[in-house]
């Protein structure tokens, strides 16, 4: 069992920035994929950017250029560099992480980010 918590949302304008962070405890593997989705009202959760087991990452073209994902050393935290946010960027953010050769995905509860105009 993995447990998965985010933290660094919040309320900011148009232009600014935010820092999101995503603790994970329990049966977590020092091999894992860990990745951030977000979920605005009404839509379906998408994808925003993940970093694969040898530190490659892939961004949601909407956000290519202003976010940065990265991860701690031992791999038991994911964190989101948020630059230059808009308010289409306003969504629920989750956390996920996958185990390297294990088929379970876990999520975070989800942390609000909402960027006003």
């Amino acid at each position: 069992q993995v447990q998965l918590v985010e933290s660094g949302g919040g309320l900011v304008q148009a232009g600014g920035s935010l820092r999101l962070s995503c603790a994970a405890s329990g049966s977590v593997f020092s091999i894992n994929t860990m990745g951030w989705y977000r979920q605005a009202p009404g839509k379906q959760r998408e994808l925003v950017a993940i970093i694969d087991i040898v530190g490659s990452t892939n961004y949601a073209d909407s956000v290519k250029d202003r976010f940065s994902i990265s991860r701690n050393n031992a791999k038991t935290a994911v964190y989101l560099q948020m630059n230059n946010l808009k308010p289409e960027d306003t969504a629920v953010y989750y956390c996920k992480l996958k185990n390297y050769q294990q088929t379970n995905e876990y999520w975070g509860p989800g942390t609000q980010v909402t960027v006003s105009s």
